[in-house]
């Protein structure tokens, strides 16, 4: 059996992802900081018959990332870290000159250290894995200049360059950054609560991350477009 840590797991991506995972077997550990919106989305991964511990929690916290890879341990390991938990910064968005200091730090908090500090929780395990992968769930605002996206994709293009160097650290691990696209969550509807136009459910977009699972390319940046336009 594989298991599998996803941050940011109540809902959106990380929730589709979960109950993707679980209907291929995988037990799961999950993360997020509201008690009962996690416990809900627990009792629906595990309805496809894994095992799945719901840890709720703020990723930032060292001790709560010791009791997710604690509770990893207890399923049988670590197999894959999938660092998804997210902050923006300024809720809604807003240009750099108004961005609050307190608000990019809080970012790059959650989106690059707690992420950073999951996966150094983690290494042991996934070295012993024998398929050992880590998933940095970035963005576009990474490599694209977004106005009212700066302190974001600053946290996001941080990620990409640690799960860079993580993977030439590492190279018996796979290490992802991955690009999801445009997506209909509730991230993006803060983010930018005037835009109405429909996108994607995360759903769509989990096929791309599962064939990263299925394939084990090498380590790098790729964007879910591509992954599932190459299919």
């Amino acid at each position: 059996m594989s298991v599998a840590i996803i941050t940011g797991a109540s809902k959106g991506l990380g929730r589709a992802l979960a109950e993707a995972l679980a209907a291929r077997g995988w037990d799961l550990v999950l993360d997020a900081r509201t008690e009962g919106v996690l416990g809900a989305a627990a009792r629906a991964v595990a309805a496809y018959g894994t095992r799945v511990e719901a840890v709720p929690g703020d990723v930032t916290d060292a001790v709560h990332r010791a009791e997710l890879v604690a509770a990893a341990g207890k399923l049988g390991g670590v197999d894959l870290v999938v660092s998804n938990a997210s902050a923006l910064g300024a809720e809604p968005l807003v240009s750099l000159a108004e961005l609050p200091l307190d608000g990019l730090r809080r970012a790059l908090e959650v989106n690059v250290v707690a992420a950073l500090g999951l996966v150094q929780e983690a290494l042991p395990l996934l070295r012993a894995s024998r398929a050992g992968a880590v998933i940095a769930v970035s963005s576009d605002a990474a490599a694209e200049a977004y106005e009212t996206w700066g302190g974001y994709g600053a946290s996001k293009a941080a990620l990409d360059q640690l799960a860079a160097v993580l993977a030439a650290e590492e190279p018996g691990l796979r290490v992802w950054a991955v690009d999801p696209g445009d997506m209909g969550t509730d991230l993006y509807a803060v983010a930018v609560p005037d835009d109405d136009d429909p996108r994607p459910e995360p759903t769509s977009v989990v096929p791309a991350f599962l064939r990263l699972l299925d394939e084990r390319p090498a380590s790098g940046r790729y964007g879910a477009p591509a992954l599932l336009e190459e299919r």
